[in-house]
């Protein structure tokens, strides 16, 4: 066989009927009208522009496999493991991918609105204009993780980790860090107006050009003086006994809010 055509193929693996090797082309997949596929276990090779939107996944395993521009919203992906998997573009808004677990991987501009990612793990994935807003994640591990122009307005993100996680040019309105872990992450250029992060572990984290308008930072653990002298905020921002903030104007001028 050429090598061409199989990496066009996609092997699907079956829990009680062994190994079933089905062409994916287009998005037919071969799974027929029912969104249940409770046996699945595997996917790998290619299938782009794959239709999957609700269907019933959980646990299954995406090994170097290929689901650029796929559909899998609303889908039932708790469990699952995305393991150095490309999902460039791919729909997954509304889908259910809490307690799944990736390593590597390509989610450039995927959609995960409104989707629940609670428990996720992602460890050194690409998020690149990824979009998540809206999202519940609470307890997600984002470590090492490129959220660079991500797009998570309203999203919840509690008690998660963004260990040396890249949040660069983010936009993060109104989410809540609440208890979440930024050690060493980079928040450079990002956009946090009116976002909580009470409790949250600001070591060493990168705020440079930050926007902290209307954040609240109370109780925020590690916070030094000087990660706010290059941030920008505004007489709304809350921040820890003894801090203050800088308003940044499109004229450089910047002005001193001291803490409540």
């Amino acid at each position: 066989m050429a090598p061409t055509h199989w990496a066009r193929q996609v092997t699907i693996v079956l829990a009680a009927a062994g190994s079933i090797l089905l062409g994916a082309a287009g998005s037919a997949l071969a799974l027929g009208d029912s969104p249940d596929v409770p046996r699945l276990v595997s996917f790998g090779g290619a299938c782009r522009n794959c239709g999957l939107a609700g269907r019933r996944l959980v646990g299954a395993k995406f090994i170097g496999a290929d689901f650029a521009g796929a559909s899998l919203a609303g889908a039932d992906l708790r469990g699952a493991s995305f393991i150095g998997s490309t999902f460039t573009g791919a729909d997954l808004a509304k889908a259910d991918v809490r307690g799944a677990s990736m390593l590597g991987g390509n989610f450039l501009l995927a959609n995960f609105s409104d989707a629940k990612l609670a428990g996720l793990e992602a460890h050194a994935v690409l998020f690149l204009n990824a979009n998540f807003s809206r999202v519940t994640a609470t307890c997600v591990d984002m470590t090492a993780s490129n959220m660079t122009r991500a797009d998570a307005h309203e999203a919840n993100f509690q008690r998660g980790n963004f260990t040396r996680a890249t949040l660069i040019s983010g936009r993060f309105q109104g989410a809540s860090f609440q208890n979440a872990k930024f050690d060493g992450a980079n928040l450079t250029d990002a956009d946090f107006t009116g976002a909580d992060f009470r409790e949250a572990d600001l070591t060493g984290a990168t705020l440079d050009g930050a926007t902290l308008s209307g954040a609240n930072l109370q109780g925020a653990r590690n916070l030094t003086q000087r990660q706010l002298d290059v941030a920008c905020a505004d007489a709304r921002t809350r921040l820890p006994d003894g801090l203050s903030a800088h308003a940044c104007s499109g004229h450089g001028r910047r002005r001193d809010f001291p803490a409540d």
